[in-house]
């Protein structure tokens, strides 16, 4: 369960620097994988 909530962390991370540098593609597909592993946080 601790690798799922850094997974989580380290997209969180990354989707904060995508939209500070514009990159709002990139930006969405963390916003993506931080639901994905959110739910998987949520079920367990």
């Amino acid at each position: 369960m601790n690798e799922v909530k850094k997974f989580y962390e380290r997209a969180k991370h990354s989707a904060k620097n995508h939209m500070k540098n514009g990159q709002i593609n990139a930006y969405l597909n963390d916003l993506m994988i931080m639901n994905h592993y959110k739910k998987i946080l949520e079920a367990s």
